[in-house]
């Protein structure tokens, strides 16, 4: 395990996490030290605690719309592949339909030219 000192309300924390995960942590850091002077800058200083606590749940609230968000895009996406799926079916049935007429149109073209050359 990496050891890492992340500052979070100009505090040290020293944290542990998987080698190689450093920079996620140290972003993860930086995106509640955000919050939590956004929490500072509206309701002033609070004592830490609770202004972690405001800080976390404002980032938690930032999750819940992404996660919303990400489950609306996935139903749009689904919606388009059902589409996409339809419209392929409806062209090979255009296409199946073209290829019979075709034919017919053929056969009838070929009894006029035999028809023509009596």
């Amino acid at each position: 395990m990496a050891h890492v000192i992340v500052q979070v309300n100009g505090r040290p924390y020293t944290m542990q996490c998987p080698e190689g995960e450093e920079p996620h942590l140290r972003d993860l850091a930086e995106l509640l030290d955000s919050e939590v002077q956004r929490v500072k800058a509206s309701v002033g200083n609070v004592g830490d605690i609770r202004m972690l606590v405001m800080a976390g749940l404002m980032v938690a609230d930032r999750l819940s719309e992404a996660i919303e968000r990400i489950r609306e895009l996935e139903e749009q996406v689904d919606g388009l592949r059902e589409a996409r799926n339809a419209a392929q079916m409806e062209a090979l049935e255009i296409q199946a339909t073209l290829g019979e007429r075709l034919m017919v149109a053929s056969e009838r073209l070929e009894v006029l030219a035999r028809h023509l050359g009596k």
